[in-house]
């Protein structure tokens, strides 16, 4: 084996970053602020750290972690080790299958800019005891942002989207909500015979699904409890100094349907059925519509490039598209995608090639079924994904840590 030589100017900047904290001499710089345009046409903010930054943020994250993954609870699944959006699609699938339905969609608003840095640092205090790494912690949260007009501005709440340690300290905040939703659980409801009893009282029961700033609270009882649930739930925000978003924030039955982390959950007649119902996820139309809008974008490229270029980048995309969604109820919609880009390909083609006929075009570069292929790169095909079942985890999903610890 060749050993790889280290890069001088990396053992440089280590060096330089390890006397600095030893000496407690370190001093993070601004985030660099960088506007991205969202979906919806607002802009989200980014910061974006210098590498020594980067570098010290990545430490933290390493030490602070394991400590927090500890008390963190199971209803929890954004910005956390071996969990994945999948496992909050599961669960809320599973609880959607067994009454609960009615869904309040909630949505913080800036979250990531409007937390409270005094409550934030006050739950990082209660677990962690060493003064520098607090000391570390707060540089951070206070280290301020450079504009993109070059002007600094100070950050009084808030952690900036961008940086390694952010969605660590957006769940230590955002804990705390789930810290309220778990304690009724196990309080009144984790048993059988509590839920039935409440549920004879007229009272709800409800579980909390949360994905970073992105939560869903499931209900088994009425409106009128979702709206009451609504209102706690804007009520355990408060002191974190966030609140939730007006326009994003809804009360929708499960029989009309919401959208989470892309996927579209629904209880719809079953086809070939007199009016069962089940519960199905989707993927959602503006998740649709996004893709759609991306694949145009590659095929509105000029046509300089070879066949094989467009392929490559076509199959990224569709290859990463389709695994996000082969859980949910996807073959229609992959079919779809086949079709819209095959067209999209051939319409590419066409310009590429003006003046060759369709024979010579399909002989060219068109193989077995008809499908685009050349020099070995053949166009990913959605519609040939299996569909699977991501089974609800719960709370058996391990950290990283456990085998170590035990």
């Amino acid at each position: 084996m060749v050993a790889r030589s280290l890069d001088p100017r990396g053992v440089a900047i280590c060096s330089g970053l390890r006397a600095d904290l030893k000496a407690g001499q370190f001093r993070p710089l601004p985030v660099r602020e960088r506007m991205i345009p969202k979906a919806s046409g607002k802009l989200r903010r980014l910061g974006i750290p210098t590498v020594r930054d980067r570098i010290v943020q990545g430490a933290l994250k390493l030490v602070l972690e394991p400590i927090f993954e500890a008390d963190f609870k199971p209803c929890s699944y954004g910005f956390r080790p071996r969990r994945r959006a999948h496992d909050a699609i599961a669960e809320i699938y599973n609880l959607a299958s067994n009454s609960y339905e009615w869904a309040v969609e909630g949505d913080i608003s800036d979250c990531f800019d409007q937390i409270e840095h005094t409550a934030l640092l006050g739950r990082v205090r209660a677990r962690i005891g060493d003064r520098r790494v607090l000391g570390l912690v707060k540089a951070f949260l206070k280290a301020g942002v450079l504009t993109e007009a070059h002007r600094r501005r100070d950050t009084t709440t808030g952690t900036p989207q961008g940086g390694i340690l952010s969605p660590l300290l957006a769940n230590i905040a955002l804990s705390a909500l789930d810290e309220q939703f778990v304690g009724d659980w196990q309080e009144t409801m984790a048993t059988r015979w509590q839920r039935e009893r409440r549920r004879r009282d007229g009272l709800p029961t409800y579980r909390l699904v949360r994905d970073a700033d992105d939560f869903v609270v499931m209900v088994s009882g009425t409106q009128a409890h979702a709206e009451e649930l609504r209102d706690r739930t804007a009520a355990a925000l408060t002191p974190m100094g966030l609140s939730l978003s007006e326009e994003k924030t809804r009360i929708t039955h499960l029989d009309e349907g919401f959208d989470f982390l892309g996927f579209r959950i629904k209880r719809d007649r079953r086809r070939g059925t007199k009016g069962t119902r089940f519960v199905y996820t989707y993927p959602a139309r503006k998740a649709l519509a996004s893709v759609k809008a991306r694949v145009r974008a590659i095929t509105r490229q000029g046509t300089n490039h070879p066949l094989t270029s467009l392929l490559r980048q076509l199959n990224l995309l569709l290859r990463g598209w389709t695994t996000y969604f082969r859980n949910a109820v996807s073959a229609r919609t992959f079919g779809y995608l086949h079709q819209f880009t095959w067209v999209r390909v051939i319409r590419w083609l066409r310009r590429k090639h003006p003046r060759m006929n369709w024979g010579q075009l399909r002989r060219r570069y068109l193989g077995t079924g008809w499908w685009p292929e050349q020099d070995g790169v053949v166009l990913f095909d959605p519609a040939r994904v299996a569909i699977t079942r991501c089974r609800f985890r719960g709370a058996r999903i391990p950290t990283p840590w456990e085998r170590a610890m035990g």
